[in-house]
């Protein structure tokens, strides 16, 4: 999350108490928020004529914009950033968050399928803040290669399956000019196993594993002719990219400009605009937070993207994302997203081996 150092210590306690109820009143409601609905709060011993002074320097500071049609105030983006990066820090975390995610994953017993568990993990964020989640599959070429199966189809057909690391299964087919000869196939598939083994899927080391002056021509020629099965990735296996809560965001946040919500809804029908729009956390190490303007796309400016990246020791693999309006609410998105960023790393330690 790239903090904003000139905002640092720029506004007094009151200032800071009279923003931070702005903003969660803002979220809680979508309404502009008075100076009536803060004076008399808790920890603001103060009155009216205080309060409204106070939220007209914050709007000359640039924290809040005050509509034309309403008496009240909302968060700028520029509010929204203070919030995040001074206030929320200090305070209490949302242990319920990680309740709730522990307790509705069960990772232990979805060991065997990492593509359920991202699915089903988009589902939990998604229900746990009503925000739209986002969670991306290690890309293919992270996996390493756990059995390799050569079978003949047909005399003259071959497939060549291969089990990666995450569960995930690729199958191959080949054809020869000549029939294949049934022990051949085993005899490849005892060798392949034996040097590709662990190794990346797609990894150049493989051809040269794959170089063995003791083969025969024939044995020689029949292993480079099944090599592309484990050297060449499929251009349609791209990152899988698993969505979640579209309904709920829908319901909750219509009222959003409709020409937002459009340029999103596409973004997640084309899986690589959505990977555009994330590709600033998908190199991170840090929280990323996008307000608004930040993302940088003007179709998405009145929304805010909160990611976190997931993986193991120095390699990250996905990212967990949550999309939504500038008014959601930062403190459980951070938890929420920290939180299952987490348990997932816990989670693909024991499957990326």
């Amino acid at each position: 999350m790239t903090r904003d150092h000139s905002l640092r210590g720029s506004l007094t306690g009151r200032q800071e108490t009279i923003l931070r109820v702005v903003i969660e009143d803002h979220v809680s409601s979508g309404q502009p928020v008075g100076s009536k609905h803060i004076a008399g709060r808790e920890g603001l011993d103060v009155g009216a004529s205080t309060v409204r002074y106070e939220l007209a320097r914050l709007e000359d500071l640039g924290f809040l914009n005050h509509p034309h049609t309403s008496a009240g105030r909302v968060p700028t983006d520029r509010g929204y950033r203070y919030y995040v990066d001074e206030i929320l820090p200090r305070e209490p975390g949302l242990p319920v968050t990680r309740d709730a995610i522990s307790r509705s994953l069960e990772l232990g017993e979805m060991r065997r399928e990492i593509d359920a568990a991202l699915r089903r993990l988009a589902e939990v964020v998604a229900q746990v803040t009503s925000l739209l989640s986002v969670v991306t599959a290690p890309q293919p070429a992270s996996a390493t290669v756990r059995h390799v199966e050569v079978l003949v189809l047909q005399p003259q057909l071959v497939m060549v399956v291969v089990i990666t690391s995450t569960g995930a299964v690729t199958k191959r087919v080949f054809a020869f000019e000549e029939p294949v000869d049934p022990r051949l196939a085993e005899w490849a598939a005892s060798f392949l196993n034996e040097r590709v083994r662990g190794l990346a899927v797609g990894a150049r080391m493989i051809e040269s594993r794959l170089e063995e002056p003791s083969l025969t021509p024939r044995e020689r020629a029949f292993v480079a002719s099944l090599a592309p099965a484990l050297t060449d990735l499929d251009p349609e296996e791209r990152q899988h990219v698993y969505v979640a809560g579209q309904g709920r965001f829908l319901a909750e946040y219509r009222e959003q400009d409709l020409r937002e919500i459009d340029a999103l809804m596409t973004a997640i029908e084309q899986r690589a605009a959505l990977l555009e729009l994330l590709r600033g956390a998908l190199a991170r190490n840090e929280l990323y937070l996008r307000i608004g303007g930040e993302i940088g796309e003007p179709l998405f400016q009145g929304l805010s993207v909160v990611a976190a990246n997931y993986g193991v020791a120095r390699r990250n693999l996905g990212t967990i994302s949550l999309i939504g309006p500038r008014r959601m609410d930062y403190r459980l998105a951070i938890a929420t997203v920290r939180e299952a960023a987490h348990a997932l790393s816990n989670y693909v330690e024991g499957v990326y081996e």
